[in-house]
């Protein structure tokens, strides 16, 4: 068997070496906020030496930015093909599942980026005012078109969205309560399918749609 270049094992490590670094980071994000977390702290949780961290991160606000932009990126690419020829039920369902199924996947990155908004956004305000607001524009614009062709229901396009947002991400942000009041000590699979069909069925059919699985 050949062994794998240096360059293949290089990139492997770094690979590695940065999930373990933003994992770390996420965590003590969520428990002690962007002021109160420190980088010996997360190299500590990742199990790397201190230098590492800085080696891939210029500084504690690098990481903590690499961390939003992982959460954000992932929301986003839910909906970057999105067009005026897709079936919006199809959409909109995949979309909501996707997004239920990232809150139980990432639910301290999504605590952060609550953190974060809560807090007024100031490490996200000039990304919110430009390219979230950009690539708002033409998510709606393509809802715009759906309706405009009779394939849904009149409704507010931006809204629509946030309340997908938040109605998704409510089961990350808020799990404590959730769990509570459940009587459980984490979601199950089965949870998480329930929430997607429960949350679909809802939102689809205020839109006029079909889900593809109903209650």
């Amino acid at each position: 068997m050949t062994e794998p270049s240096k360059k293949y094992r290089t990139g492997k490590i770094r690979e590695r070496n940065v999930e373990q670094i933003l994992a770390a980071a996420e965590h003590e994000f969520v428990l002690h906020g962007f002021k109160g977390a420190s980088i010996q702290a997360i190299a500590d949780r990742a199990g790397l030496p201190k230098a590492n961290i800085h080696y891939y991160f210029q500084n504690k606000l690098t990481l903590y930015n690499a961390v939003l932009e992982n959460i954000i990126d992932l929301w986003n690419s839910l909906l970057d093909e999105m067009s005026e020829d897709d079936d919006p039920a199809l959409v909109l369902e995949a979309l909501i599942r996707k997004k239920v199924e990232l809150s139980y996947t990432h639910p301290r990155a999504s605590k952060i980026f609550a953190m974060e908004i809560i807090q007024g956004a100031p490490r996200l305000k000039d990304y919110i005012r430009s390219d979230l607001r950009q690539w708002l524009r033409e998510r709606t614009r393509v809802i715009d078109s759906w309706m405009a062709q009779g394939k849904m229901n009149r409704v507010d396009p931006t809204h629509l969205i946030f309340l997908i947002w938040s109605s998704t991400q409510h089961y990350a942000d808020f799990d404590a309560q959730v769990l509570t009041l459940l009587n459980q000590a984490e979601y199950e699979a089965e949870d998480i399918e329930h929430i997607s069909r429960t949350l679909s069925n809802i939102i689809l059919k205020g839109c006029g749609l079909k889900p593809a699985v109903s209650d």
